[in-house]
């Protein structure tokens, strides 16, 4: 099994997950954070299944992530 580090975003009107450090895009969302992280590792199998699990394989994986603000 693959593990892939995965942002969940909440709001206004929902969740939206979506893994980093991928090639391509594959998104997932959800009326809750447990349904978008489900949907974003379903959209990941199927992007898998479809193009093949070097489509989105990083050259440089992601190791950890933080979120931060920057004022400008």
């Amino acid at each position: 099994m693959q593990q892939f580090k995965v942002v969940v975003e909440k709001h206004a009107d929902g969740y939206v997950a979506y893994p980093i450090g991928t090639k391509g895009v594959v998104i997932g969302q959800g009326d809750s954070y447990e349904e978008a992280l489900a949907d974003v590792a379903s959209a990941i199998r199927f992007h898998i299944e479809t193009f093949g699990a070097d489509t989105l394989t990083s050259d440089s994986p992601v190791l950890e992530a933080f979120v931060a603000e920057a004022g400008v």
